[in-house]
C-alpha cells in the first residue's frame, strides 16, 4: 500500500521518527511544520512543508496540492507545565490548529487520521493500570487540548465520515536504533535527556520535581515507552483505516511503571557517571502515578512495544553522538 501521508508536526521528536517509518513502510510522508518547535534537519524521508497549522489557508493549500490518503496529527505544544502557566497558548495552537487541519481534510476528501493525543486526557486515574475506556478527566490545559480534539474528531466522523484513531501515548522516550535522529527539546523537559545531560556534564543538575509522592520511593512514576514503537503504532493505525477499520481510541505504553529514582538509576549505569540532582517542588498538574494499559492496542492494532527496553541505551548512544 502506498500513498501520500501529511505528517503534521514531523520535523518534531514523534513525528520525524512517524516519518522514517512511514517511508520504511513503502509510503510517502509530507511534513507539515512551521519549525517553531522542530528541526529541519529532522525532515529526512520527505518534503517539507514550511506552514503553521494556525495559516488556515496555507493548511488548506497544502492538503489540495498533495491529496493526501491520510493525515497522522502530531503538531502540537505539548509541555504540561507550560500549559498551567500559558493555558491559552495551548488552547490555541492545539484546538485552533486541529479545526483547520481537520477542515482542510473534510474540504479536499481525505477520509483518515491518525492523532498524536496523550495519557494527560485521563487526568488522576481511578485504577492503574489505565485502560482505554477509563474517564477521561484531565487536570492541566494540555490534556484538557487533547481531549478536546479527540471530540472534535469523533463529530466530524458523524458528519463527514472523516474516520480517525487517537493514540493516547504515556512517556515519549529513546531515540532511533539507527542513530539518525533523536530527542531535542528546547527547552528541553524531558526527564531522561535531561538526566543524561547531568551525567554528561552537558547540561546542569537534574531538578526532580517532587520527593513526597504516594509511590514507593516517593517520587512520580511513569510508563516509559520508545519513540520508535510508538512510530510503529502509527503506522499499524493508518493500515487499519486503510483497511476499513474503524475509528478507535487506544492506550499505548509498555503497562510497566518506572519511578524517576529508578530512572536515574540507569541512566547512571549507562554512562558510567553518576547523575547530579536535587529535589524541587512538584510540578503544578502532574499525576503521581500514570500507567498504561495497553491491551486494546495489542488486540486491535497488533501492535506490540519491541525497543522499550533499550530507551535509556538509545538515548545516550543519541546524547554522546549530538
Amino acid at each position: 500500500m502506498t500513498g501520500v501521508v501529511l505528517v503534521t508536526g514531523g520535523a518534531g521528536y514523534v513525528g520525524s521518527h512517524a516519518c522514517k517509518a512511514l517511508a520504511a513502510a513503502g509510503f510517502q510522508p509530507v511534513t507539515l511544520d512551521d519549525l517553531s518547535r522542530g528541526h529541519r534537519d529532522a525532515v529526512r524521508w520527505g518534503p517539507l512543508e514550511a506552514v503553521s497549522l494556525l495559516d488556515r489557508a496555507g493548511v488548506a493549500d497544502v492538503v489540495q496540492r498533495w491529496q493526501p490518503i491520510a493525515a497522522m496529527h502530531f503538531a502540537a505544544l505539548a509541555y504540561v507545565g507550560e500549559s498551567v502557566t500559558q493555558p491559552l497558548d495551548y488552547w490555541r495552537v492545539n484546538l485552533t490548529g486541529s479545526l483547520n487541519l481537520v477542515e482542510a481534510l473534510v474540504q479536499h476528501g481525505t477520509k483518515h487520521i491518525v492523532f498524536s493525543s496523550t495519557c494527560a486526557t485521563f487526568g488522576t486515574p481511578d485504577v492503574v493500570p489505565i485502560r482505554a475506556d477509563a474517564p477521561q478527566r484531565p487536570i492541566n490545559p494540555y490534556g484538557a487540548s487533547k481531549l478536546a480534539v479527540e471530540r472534535v474528531l469523533a463529530d466530524a466522523e458523524g458528519a463527514h465520515g472523516l474516520t480517525s484513531v487517537a493514540l493516547r501515548y504515556f512517556n515519549a522516550a529513546g531515540a532511533d536504533p539507527d542513530g539518525e535522529i533523536g530527542e531535542r527539546h528546547d527547552p528541553e523537559t524531558h526527564l531522561i535527556p535531561l538526566a543524561i545531560a547531568a551525567a554528561l556534564g552537558t547540561g546542569p543538575a537534574l531538578t526532580i520535581h517532587g520527593d513526597d509522592w504516594p509511590t514507593p520511593d516517593c517520587t512520580c512514576i511513569r510508563d516509559y515507552v520508545h519513540v520508535t514503537d510508538l512510530a510503529s503504532a502509527h503506522v499499524l493505525a493508518l493500515r487499519h483505516l486503510l483497511g476499513g477499520g474503524a475509528s478507535a481510541r487506544v492506550n499505548l505504553g509498555t503497562g510497566r511503571g518506572t519511578s524517576v529514582k529508578e530512572i536515574v538509576t540507569a541512566v547512571a549505569a549507562a554512562t558510567g557517571r553518576e547523575v547530579p540532582h536535587r529535589f524541587g517542588q512538584r510540578r503544578p498538574g502532574d499525576p503521581a502515578v500514570l500507567v498504561a494499559d495497553p491491551s486494546a492496542a495489542n488486540t486491535l492494532l497488533g501492535w506490540q512495544p519491541a525497543f522499550s527496553d533499550r530507551i535509556v541505551e538509545t538515548a545516550v548512544a543519541w546524547a554522546r553522538r549530538a
